[in-house]
């Protein structure tokens, strides 16, 4: 019979997760683990339940493959904030990846946000899902929020006002003026980092302790 703190063991191992993302995911303290993980007392009721469901799927079965769209994360867009380097520097497979938890249509790619400007909308580290292609003309975003891309290589997360030729509003902060746009990457959803999951490049998404 393989003992709890041994099933935890494999599940780190298989995740790479530390005690304190176990315990995050368990809704649990971090001290908790380590004497789960010693021994010393045992977890009880859902807390078992996802132990040892987790257990299953990631060593007895294997991962599985992952529901949801796999996105590529393109780098950071700022809001408030300069980003570089420019969208067409990121290798084609991103910087990272995502996995986000539904379907999504084919050619999205995910900025996350860095920067205060367009709170309280958009706060750092939220993960905006834009269309990699613009689809529109620049005049079909006036007054609307969006990526883009200037002409001197900067990336934003703004409003798009017309002006001469655009000006790129923020929420909070000063505007930018005069500016040429290459690239408008029209929004399609935005979401909290916490809701998603990193995924490996080799082996696809891991698997989740959360409970509820």
């Amino acid at each position: 019979m393989v003992m709890i703190e041994q099933k935890l063991r494999a599940i780190m191992k298989a995740t790479g997760w530390k005690q304190q993302r176990i315990a995050e995911e368990l809704g649990t303290a971090q001290a908790t683990v380590s004497r789960w993980l010693s021994g010393k007392q045992d977890p009880e009721g859902a807390a078992r339940d996802a132990i040892n469901d987790a257990y299953q799927r990631l060593v007895d079965e294997g991962p599985r493959e992952p529901s949801g769209t796999v996105v590529p994360v393109m780098g950071f867009i700022g809001a408030g904030a300069e980003i570089m380097p420019e969208f067409e520097q990121v290798p084609p497979e991103g910087l990272d990846q995502v996995q986000v938890p539904f379907a999504l249509p084919e050619e999205m790619i995910a900025l996350e946000v860095r920067g205060d400007s367009m709170l309280p909308v958009y706060k750092d580290g939220h993960v905006v899902i834009v269309y990699r292609e613009q689809k529109k003309p620049v005049q079909a975003f006036y007054g609307e929020d969006a990526a883009v891309r200037t002409e001197d290589g900067r990336r934003f997360l703004k409003t798009i006002m017309k002006g001469a030729p655009i000006t790129l509003m923020s929420f909070n902060a000063a505007p930018i003026e005069n500016v040429g746009v290459e690239w408008v990457g029209e929004i399609f959803a935005v979401l909290p980092r916490t809701q998603l999951r990193k995924v490996d490049r080799a082996g696809g998404i891991q698997g989740s302790l959360r409970l509820g």
